[in-house]
């Protein structure tokens, strides 16, 4: 008897004492494939089978549509992961498209995912994830471009989705897939001025997933950020990217501290591989795992259980960050 009571103490602590492992692994979002030995150690340990690969986009440039920046492969790129082919298609390519075109769209973009996977080599799993940001103007020829796709290639299509795309769903509809993946990033634009952190604002987030319960989709895997970027803004209060920049980088006798993220430069000079002037200011977002903690512990109240996959598989983003 005391056996069985202490049993039922031991599973009542373990069960009240925190946080659940979703298992997790990584997009790699790289035009060319290769993984130095951090990020190789990084995806060794990731505890899904799956890498997310970007093999290609998709735009439409004069009435045509034409893949940009295709990959090409390394020798290091070595990985016992299964690849899932992920393709991303600008809105833009979905207005106006004829049911020719989408069967056309269909067709090479299902070709040229197995010609580039025989091409390297890559072990490709029985999925292809289709990345747009589909809007109400676009959501119905989208919506058939994603049946077409797979009545092709006779695999499982899955399709990210965005998180205005769960906020106004009765008006952007929901996509004819059996799995998505749950964007938990680009929060605002990071070209505005702003004292929010455009990668990621979690009250933002969960004003816009309140009731991601009721989404019709009930596959949920989570997309969570971990990359960073500086944005650059100049005496017009014009902006600019540079990614990858953190904290650490902004410690330099050229620049004056104005915030805990933001530098003023004191000094003209080549900076990051950019010429910035004197008065330019440089402001570093970065996600810390407080944040991503946060938002874990908020979509186990609205989802039973989730795959996470970080945004994205960089040397830069997975140093000294436990997964």
């Amino acid at each position: 008897m005391r056996t069985l009571q202490a049993l039922f103490i031991l599973l009542l602590v373990v069960s009240c004492s925190g946080k659940k492992n979703h298992p997790y692994t990584f997009y790699y979002w790289k035009t060319q494939l290769r993984l130095d030995q951090e990020e190789k150690k990084a995806l060794d340990q990731a505890s899904v089978p799956y890498v997310y690969t970007r093999f290609f986009d998709i735009d439409k440039v004069d009435g045509k549509f034409q893949p940009v920046a295709v990959i090409t492969k390394d020798k290091s790129f070595q990985t016992g992961k299964q690849i899932v082919p992920t393709v991303f298609i600008t809105n833009q390519s979905m207005y106006h498209i004829s049911a020719e075109e989408i069967r056309f769209l269909a067709k090479n973009i299902h070709d040229l995912v197995q010609k580039k996977a025989k091409e390297y080599g890559l072990k490709i799993n029985n999925e292809i994830q289709i990345d747009c940001d589909w809007t109400v103007g676009t959501r119905d020829d989208y919506f058939k471009f994603l049946k077409e796709l797979k009545r092709i290639s006779g695999k499982e299509i899955t399709c990210t989705l965005r998180l205005h795309q769960v906020k106004d769903k009765s008006q952007t509809g929901i996509p004819p897939v059996e799995k998505v993946y749950l964007m938990c990033y680009s929060t605002s634009s990071p070209l505005e001025n702003s004292n929010k952190n455009s990668i990621l604002d979690v009250t933002v987030l969960k004003s816009y997933l309140s009731k991601l319960e009721d989404y019709p989709v009930k596959k949920i895997e989570v997309a969570l950020p971990i990359y960073s970027w500086g944005i650059v803004t100049n005496h017009l209060e014009k902006h600019k990217l540079i990614n990858a920049l953190s904290g650490k980088d902004l410690e330099n006798p050229a620049f004056k501290k104005i915030s805990d993220h933001e530098v003023e430069i004191i000094k003209d000079g080549f900076y990051f591989g950019s010429f910035l002037s004197k008065g330019f200011r440089i402001k570093v977002e970065e996600i810390s795992q407080e944040q991503l903690k946060d938002v874990i512990r908020f979509l186990e109240k609205k989802l039973p259980d989730f795959n996470v996959i970080y945004y994205q598989l960089d040397s830069k983003f997975v140093s000294n960050r436990t997964f």
